[in-house]
């Protein structure tokens, strides 16, 4: 079916905190780090009409220079100091390795710079809390760079779940290589407001995860290593029907929802085996973005790019797709993993 322009609006434009024509906002753009996930995202960042790219900085001058080069930025810096300093510098893409993100966010916000950061936001809780605390001290936008929640099939599964139509949801099942991808499906789910009550851990390589929140609720997670063929699809199974964000499910372009008809759930015990209706929505990233050698859907930065835009125009100090609260349940969570996973 085609998209459903209502259902996968963009959450802060649905709550009235933006305005949709903001991505025009001038926002002046320094690029922290010159690897291919920077290169990416400033290739998106070109989509945008109030992007500008105004610096890179690199570990070496010629490595920031070639970047510049490439991407027609105007300033390159052979340090990171020299970026955040740049006067022209509204906000600061972190695209460095996970455990330089707490260092390398911390010298922006000091700078007085809004900062987007790449996810695993950092090493550990506590790091991600420094991060936070230093923007709220600073009165700065800081954003976990969960690009997943601003694709518009997940704003659909999110507008359905909050709306009621497939009832109160009881399981989450996921699945991913890179385990915070998968950790963010449970609070899409089940919301942040309420904290795991047990998390259960198997496996080393090839892990998964059992994440019990409150009665007859819980977050079935795998994390296959990355040569195997991922099934890469989310399952957010609740008591009136089902949502699917279809393969790959963290940068999903299509969402299935099947609601049975007048409640006959579980369906095929209760219609002599004929399945629930289901019904698909696509959503076609936008054609005019480009990104040479993309990874699967790569050119959706776009939709959180253009959220960065909007939240930054309205004076908000994160997107409401992925805030502090349910980016710091994912953080939490993923420690506990980890830390099982060591044992």
């Amino acid at each position: 079916m085609a998209a459903d322009t209502n259902a996968s609006t963009p959450l802060d434009v649905r709550r009235g905190l933006t305005d949709p024509k903001d991505i025009n906002h001038t926002l002046r753009w320094g690029i922290l780090g010159a690897g291919n996930i920077s290169s990416q995202w400033v290739d998106c960042l070109k989509a945008v009409p109030g992007a500008q790219l105004t610096a890179v900085g690199a570990r070496t001058l010629d490595r920031a220079q070639a970047f510049a080069t490439r991407h027609g930025i105007e300033s390159a810096y052979g340090n990171y100091d020299a970026l955040v300093s740049d006067p022209n510098v509204d906000i600061v893409y972190v695209g460095t390795i996970t455990r330089l993100h707490h260092d390398h966010s911390l010298l922006a916000l000091n700078a007085g710079k809004h900062v987007l950061c790449e996810k695993p936001l950092a090493s550990n809780s506590e790091e991600a809390r420094e991060m936070y605390g230093l923007a709220k001290a600073k009165g700065l936008f800081f954003q976990d760079a969960m690009w997943t929640r601003f694709f518009p099939a997940v704003e659909h599964a999110r507008f359905l779940i909050e709306n009621g139509d497939i009832g109160d949801v009881l399981v989450v099942h996921s699945d991913f290589f890179d385990p915070i991808y998968v950790i963010q499906a449970a609070p899409l789910g089940f919301g942040h407001a309420e904290k795991p009550r047990n998390i259960a851990v198997a496996g080393k390589r090839a892990a998964g995860a059992i994440v019990e929140y409150g009665e007859n609720k819980c977050a079935m997670l795998s994390f296959p290593p990355f040569n195997c063929e991922l099934p890469e699809t989310t399952e957010l199974i609740g008591t009136k029907g089902r949502i699917t964000l279809e393969h790959p499910a963290h940068c999903p372009t299509e969402i299935t929802v099947r609601i049975p008809p007048e409640n006959g759930v579980p369906s095929r015990y209760r219609t002599r085996n004929a399945p629930a209706p289901a019904h698909r929505f696509e959503y076609p990233i936008p054609g005019y973005v480009r990104i040479p050698a993309a990874f699967p859907n790569q050119h959706g930065f776009l939709y959180q790019a253009e959220a960065v835009h909007r939240c930054i125009a309205a004076g908000l100090t994160q997107c409401p797709q992925y805030d502090e609260q349910e980016s710091m349940h994912c953080m939490d969570i993923l420690a506990e993993v980890q830390r099982l996973r060591s044992r």
